[in-house]
């Protein structure tokens, strides 16, 4: 039984490499990243926060912050998310592109978390502790786009229910038509403690706990007719459905060296998803490729042929992070903030399945990125205005290369994200309120024609623009 559930995982792993789905290795890259999702103040400083503590959004970075507050306080957030994706997809010479615009909006409770602040009730060199609760959305997948062009390929260029001997070859095309929608989230659970020693060194540690449910429904849509045009549309199917539970864990130091200098260290661990279950229509059928398959023969009622549905679990480990802070501290008047970040995509890593071509994949492709975040602060009396901004490196060699990009077997790569943010607040002394918007953009390749080398892939201009609201209580 073990040995035939490996073989099914081996034979999907190869199907999925072909399809126009995201497939294994595609997905272990999407459940790595981070969204850096937060309060209105995290986000208004674009996560800045590993030297600076003092909000709860700071654990996910480094949870010595937690004991950096002086009172205990609860916060909750909610985002609006306007996303725009421009996708261009047409003939090879990008001559005659064909560009569609998606818009989606989405609100959504992105944060909630509590501090529980304590002063040592006895003479010691620990001063203070505290307790934190966090929950926030970690990685947001919600989204779709369309793309449609004509890139003179037939895929299905026969009808498999054509009784005739040879088959009418159906491969003029007058083009394709692609439709993907994306859903779902990674949530995450903090359970973070933290100290004080000498009133200098903030030490912390936390427990992160994952939930995780993706969801991707594609369609690909080929206009294909014979050379005396009669027409055969042929529609693709294919959805995933996946369930997965993760944990991961962080610790870290901030230790305040001036009254206007701080500096910090954090690493994450790996998040181990131990029980990842995946429910897809992909299958293999050499008549009608896998999935759901619909042909619409000119003239004649259409034809539908469907794949048993494949139950896969795994496991996936994702890579840790290790971050470097340093905060400069102008009284009470603002200020700068500085963190930087280092993720090796290389370690990803799936389990429980014969994954050695993704697993292959992530070794050979992907690399040791780099990030960048920069926050500022300036308060004038109990009003603060904010800014910042983020750079991430993709964690493709060659995201946006063509040539490297085809050879690689991945359906989708990203180029380097950039984005800016700025924001303001309010303290009304018992409660604060704070706003923040946030702006970040980067281009990717998505490929539905793996199969055949001289088609290029859909690129994707995707700007993501996000409105925060946060509500702070003090306890």
């Amino acid at each position: 039984m073990k040995g035939l559930i490996t073989i099914m995982i081996f034979f999907a792993a190869i199907m999925t490499s072909s399809a126009q789905s995201l497939g294994y290795q595609d997905l272990g890259v999407l459940f790595s990243q981070n969204d850096n999702i937060g309060s209105a103040r995290f986000i208004a400083m674009s996560g800045a926060f590993g030297a600076l503590g003092g909000d709860i959004s700071a654990i996910n970075v480094n949870p010595a912050g937690i004991s950096v507050f002086n009172n205990s306080y609860f916060s909750g957030t909610f985002n609006s998310r306007n996303s725009e994706t421009a996708a261009s997809y047409g003939d090879a010479d990008y001559n005659d592109r064909k560009t569609l615009t998606s818009n989606n909006n989405f609100l959504q409770l992105s944060h909630a978390g509590a501090v529980f602040v304590f002063d040592s009730a006895y003479e010691t060199t620990w001063s203070k502790f505290a307790i934190a609760f966090n929950y926030r959305i970690t990685k947001d997948f919600s989204g779709n786009f369309l793309a449609e062009g004509n890139e003179a390929v037939t895929r299905f260029d026969t009808n498999p229910f054509d009784l005739n001997d040879p088959k009418t070859l159906y491969d003029y095309t007058a083009g394709q038509f692609f439709e993907t929608n994306f859903g779902g989230e990674i949530t995450e659970l903090n359970i973070a403690f933290s100290a004080v020693h000498q009133k200098k060194l903030h030490v912390g540690f936390a427990l992160n706990f994952y939930d995780l449910n993706f969801s991707q429904q594609s369609f690909l849509t080929e206009f294909n007719s014979d050379e005396n045009g009669n027409k055969l549309d042929v529609e693709l199917y294919q959805e995933n459905f996946t369930t997965g539970a993760g944990i991961s864990a962080n610790g870290g130091f901030i230790y305040k060296a001036h009254p206007n200098f701080r500096f910090g260290l954090a690493y994450q661990t790996p998040t181990w998803y131990t029980e990842i279950s995946q429910d897809t229509n992909y299958n293999q059928d050499s008549s009608i490729d896998f999935g759901e398959t619909t042909f619409f023969p000119e003239g004649e009622e259409p034809l539908s042929e469907s794949n048993n549905r494949q139950l896969i679990d795994y496991s996936i480990r994702t890579p840790g992070k290790l971050t470097a802070s340093a905060a400069f501290i102008f009284g009470k008047k603002g200020l700068l903030s500085f963190d930087y970040s280092n993720k090796n995509y290389k370690n990803i890593k799936l389990f429980n399945g014969n994954f050695t071509p993704e697993n292959q994949f992530f070794k050979n492709q992907l690399r040791n990125t780099h990030a960048l975040n920069i926050g500022t602060e300036w308060r004038i009396d109990k009003f603060s205005i904010r800014g910042g901004y983020k750079f991430e490196q993709s964690p493709h060699k060659s995201p946006i290369d063509l040539n490297d990009f085809k050879q690689s077997g991945s359906v989708i790569a990203s180029d380097n994200l950039k984005g800016y943010s700025f924001g303001g607040g309010y303290n009304f002394g018992n409660f604060k309120l704070d706003f923040a918007y946030s702006n970040n953009n980067r281009t990717s390749l998505y490929n539905i024609y793996q199969q055949f080398p001289e088609v290029d892939p859909i690129e994707l201009q995707i700007d993501n623009r996000i409105f925060t609201t946060t509500v702070t209580i003090n306890l």
